[in-house]
């Protein structure tokens, strides 16, 4: 079982789930969102995810038509989107650690220049085909 919170803590929340996907995206709009380099997200099962707190805090923001990303209107940090059974949950979210390392870095064709992506990671320029 996954757990977390967002920097304030007046949500918290659990992900019961099978992780699917562990993976960092350097695209544009993930840089913009967590302004920094990339961003690491897990995509776990939405059966078994549940906000277990401050889900009155809970906003959303749509960066693009039907992509719903949800964030803390107190501190401001993005937990998680939805899209069909799956969540893409912000890794620096976590309480704890998931028990697993992120196995590729998407959309590398738009990295930062001043970061070097580890030698013999997966990469892919684009968007994560599993093979």
């Amino acid at each position: 079982m996954l757990t977390g919170s967002c920097f304030c803590k007046k949500i918290t929340y659990e992900s019961r789930g099978k992780i699917l996907h562990f993976l960092n995206c350097h695209c544009p709009d993930c840089r913009k969102l967590s302004a920094t380099t990339f961003l690491a997200f897990l995509i776990v099962e939405a059966e078994g995810f549940k906000i277990l707190s401050g889900e009155d805090n809970l906003a959303v923001f749509e960066s693009s038509p039907g992509k719903l990303r949800r964030f803390c209107s107190v501190c401001g940090t993005h937990i998680f989107r939805r899209s069909g059974d799956v969540i893409y949950l912000r890794a620096g979210t976590l309480d704890g650690d998931p028990g697993i390392r992120p196995e590729a870095e998407i959309w590398t064709n738009y990295k930062a220049p001043w970061y070097d992506i580890p030698e013999g990671a997966a990469c892919f320029s684009e968007g994560f085909t599993k093979k």
